[in-house]
């Protein structure tokens, strides 16, 4: 009986030493992830002030500032006016179906104006790789009335694409419900954002441009 108790003893034992180990070498990693962390901080801020300020041929150091498009009045955009210009990512897509929209005539209720529907290559690219599942989806994606933009980008990842067209020229509003692609679209001053909750159709901060150019 002893003999065995003194067995039972040396495993418990051991399994106190294994343990010690495992948080040991834990709070190791831990440490190195931390101390990873604040120097990739250091450097992203590091790079920020190196892209904000530039120098000279003289040697005098200037801040680069973002160049302003004439249209926007502080974050008031005179060229968003009707009939309204919009482009649907594939996630408004299924949402609609899922609701059971008719996206014509929502977008037209909400804006109060004619609109022209617009998608992407890598939009139609990224619906056509979803599958069978999605058919549906795809077909009124491929509806004649909605209209194409060429992409010349590699690749179907639509949010930069999107994002880079709004840069670009700023008379469209944008149709998602996608919250990654939604935080990157509020950072762009002047853009609309046309969103489906609770099974209807909802505008994000469209300014009442009246006196805007009719395209």
């Amino acid at each position: 009986f002893v003999s065995i108790t003194r067995k039972t003893r040396h495993s418990n034992m051991g399994k106190f030493v294994m343990k010690t180990a495992n948080i040991k070498q834990n709070k190791k990693m831990m440490n190195i992830k931390t101390k990873l962390k604040a120097a990739n901080k250091i450097k992203k801020q590091e790079q920020k002030q190196s892209e904000h300020i530039k120098v000279d041929a003289q040697g005098q150091l200037n801040e680069s500032r973002p160049d302003h498009f004439n249209e926007l009045f502080f974050r008031h955009n005179q060229a968003l006016g009707p009939p309204y210009h919009v482009i649907m990512d594939t996630n408004f897509f299924y949402y609609a179906r899922r609701a059971k929209k008719d996206i014509f005539t929502e977008m037209t209720r909400i804006l109060l104006a004619k609109c022209y529907l617009y998608v992407t290559d890598c939009i139609v690219a990224e619906a056509e790789k979803m599958g069978r599942k999605y058919k549906s989806m795809l077909r009124s994606i491929k509806d004649p009335r909605i209209r194409r933009l060429k992409c010349q980008h590699q690749g179907i990842y639509a949010d930069d694409c999107i994002c880079r067209r709004l840069e670009q020229h700023r008379i469209f509003l944008v149709a998602t419900c996608d919250r990654d692609l939604k935080k990157r679209l509020r950072k762009i001053p002047g853009v609309p954002i046309v969103f489906i909750q609770a099974y209807r159709f909802n505008v994000e901060r469209l300014p009442e441009a009246y006196g805007a150019p009719r395209f």
